[in-house]
């Protein structure tokens, strides 16, 4: 379906008495997924570990041991980061753009011993220039050149723990994991359209629009509008600004 362009469709009106009778029958649906997704990260809680082969990754400050990442704490949550080398700004991923943009401080974590960081195979240059243009303040290491799986790999969420000097990864996401972070899109479900994608269950005639749509506009990921800089994307070299 296209997106619609006119007044779309909405729910029956009712009486708030109704209202509130179909509110409470959802809710006992909604506590069912909540205590099912408790129960969910009970067992991810008692799953075994492994250990990772200690590596050094550019960083900021230079190369930085993987224990140091850990910033003195025990645990350790990574984004991994997809990038297409030697692309313009404009170009780099807009799903890993959506997830990153939704969690811009980590300071909840750490209150918890736990620091946040990004991996990314681009080369801690490009790396560079991105983080400073997107305001981001997490710290970024490139994992260029490494094929280690627990390194390597693109638009997932590792989770690691230190014991001493020696690092175990306990979890990692697969497909829609990194939607942990993702708050704009926890939102979206909440509202009557939802996330307005083709691939959702809405009533006939619903507006949307193909997945992922939304995620990039005009040739950008969407949330690089909002940068102080951005300019428009000329088709010669993707938007290098």
């Amino acid at each position: 379906m296209t997106e619609n362009r006119t007044t779309p469709p909405a729910p029956p009106v009712v009486d708030r008495a109704t209202w509130l009778r179909e509110r409470e029958a959802l809710l006992v649906r909604e506590k069912e997924h909540t205590r099912a997704g408790d129960a969910i990260a009970a067992a991810r809680r008692r799953l075994p570990m492994t250990e990772v082969t200690p590596l050094s990754l550019p960083g900021a400050n230079g190369p930085t041991p993987l224990v140091d990442m850990f910033e003195g704490r025990d645990e350790l949550v990574v984004y991994k980061h997809m990038w297409e080398e030697g692309k313009p700004i404009a170009q780099q991923c807009e799903g890993c753009t959506i997830t990153i943009w939704d969690f811009q401080n980590a300071a909840y974590l750490n209150a918890r011993g736990v620091t946040f960081a990004v991996w990314c195979p681009g080369p801690q240059e490009e790396l560079t220039r991105f983080r400073e243009f997107m305001g981001y303040t997490h710290p970024w290491y490139s994992t260029r050149g490494v094929d280690d799986p627990a390194y390597a790999g693109g638009g997932a969420i590792a989770v690691f723990l230190r014991r001493g000097d020696r690092v175990f990864l306990t979890y990692e996401t697969t497909g829609r994991g990194v939607e942990a972070i993702m708050a704009s899109l926890k939102l979206l479900d909440m509202t009557v359209y939802g996330r307005m994608e083709t691939w959702e269950d809405s009533p006939k005639d619903w507006p949307q629009s193909p997945t992922f749509h939304f995620w990039r506009t005009e040739g950008r990921p969407t949330a690089q509008w909002t940068r102080p800089g951005a300019t428009p994307v000329d088709s010669s070299d993707g938007g290098c600004h």
